[in-house]
């Protein structure tokens, strides 16, 4: 894995405190559409809850945070 030094911070017009990357990693990845029955959706939600670190939950917010943030954009350009 390949680390980079970044630094970053927020627009300061946004509700959102600086946040400085202070570095990233590229990695491999499949991204797979699934489908499945919903009590095997259930299950595997429950299993990622019980695994799922801090850092998880904080990737998967600034991600929804990012894209909020740029169709925000798109629909203002419009």
């Amino acid at each position: 894995m390949k680390k980079t030094p970044t630094q970053t911070t927020s627009n300061p017009t946004s509700e959102l405190p600086i946040i400085k990357i202070v570095s990233e990693e590229e990695e491999m990845h499949v991204k797979m559409e699934l489908e499945m029955e919903d009590e095997t959706h259930d299950m595997l939600v429950k299993w990622g809850k019980e695994v799922a670190s801090d850092a998880d939950y904080v990737r998967i917010a600034i991600d929804a945070g990012i894209r909020e943030a740029v169709d925000a954009l798109k629909d203002e350009q419009k």
